[in-house]
């Protein structure tokens, strides 16, 4: 009976070429590393899907003085901010109520105007927006700013939940911070355009399905109560829609006839059957071109 002959014994300079090349696969398949972020870059900034803070070198504002119409929300807003920026205890806010009414302006132009008010050397107020379709990853925002020196507002424009989307629960353990809480440094605005927002149907189906109706009800309408804030935004009169319009008039310094821009101010706010603060930008916008005059920067 024959053996095989016994085979030569693997040496490292005949596998090494072969181990090089594994580890040069393995490089370019691995993801890059993220190059940390300048949080003095910017004073505001996104936080996207692939989940890093992304400077926004400008912000599109409206100058607070031009908020009109909605006194009583913008000063509680602003005292709210600014205790907060002090590094007074603050709240949560929740800004509700009808579409147009300067909602998200508000909370941009209050960051803006927190940051201009500060003095010495006070550190600047930061702005992070996260857009609703990313609420999920709120809490890996909150652990990446827990422990920075700068005080956070992360903000999410239009937020509310609609079916069977179950994010709203990524949302509640940020707000509540889970074991460790919710980061000192970070306070959290939202706007939208309903004062619960959790559709009514939400509920609903919760009541029908669930073992104790009312506990699981209760769970879905106490995600409005993580806001310690409440700010409601109602349709405006038309004397105040007409005092947003002359402020942007006058902000702008727009050649044109007050009765001639009030009878089109009115027609156009009746062609589009809303007057609100942003239904008198529009107007605003259009009378400019027409004119051919640019709007100054905000």
């Amino acid at each position: 009976m024959t053996h095989p002959a016994p085979a030569d014994p693997v040496t490292l300079e005949a596998i090494l070429p072969v181990l090089e090349r594994i580890a040069a696969a393995l490089e370019r398949a691995a993801p890059a590393a993220r190059a940390p972020v300048d949080v003095a870059a910017a004073d505001a900034f996104l936080w996207g899907p692939e989940r890093r803070l992304i400077p926004v070198p400008r912000v599109n504002r409206v100058e607070i003085g031009l908020l009109t119409g909605i006194d009583r929300a913008r000063d509680t807003l602003a005292e709210n901010t600014r205790r907060f920026a002090a590094g007074l205890p603050a709240n949560n806010a929740l800004l509700w109520g009808a579409r147009g009414m300067g909602k998200s302006s508000l909370v941009k132009a209050v960051h803006a105007e927190i940051n201009a008010a500060r003095t010495g050397d006070a550190l600047p107020l930061k702005l992070v927006e996260i857009h609703r379709e990313d609420i999920e990853a709120l809490p890996d925002l909150m652990a990446t700013l827990r422990g920075d020196a700068h005080r956070w507002i992360v903000f999410c424009d239009d937020l509310s939940f609609d079916g069977d989307d179950t994010s709203y629960k990524s949302l509640k353990t940020a707000l509540d911070g889970g074991i460790e809480g919710r980061p000192e440094n970070v306070l959290f605005y939202a706007t939208s355009n309903r004062r619960h927002l959790l559709a009514r149907e939400m509920v609903e189906n919760e009541r029908s399905t669930a073992i104790n109706p009312g506990e699981a009800v209760e769970e879905k309408v106490s995600l409005s109560d993580r806001f310690g804030l409440w700010l409601g935004f109602h349709k405006c009169s038309q004397d105040e829609y007409l005092a947003m319009i002359r402020a942007y008039v006058e902000r702008h310094d727009l050649k044109a006839d007050p009765a001639t821009v009030r009878a089109e101010a009115l027609e156009w706010a009746t062609t589009r059957g809303s007057r609100s603060g942003r239904t008198a930008f529009q107007y605003i916008q259009d009378l400019a071109g027409r004119l051919g005059q640019r709007l100054g920067p905000a």
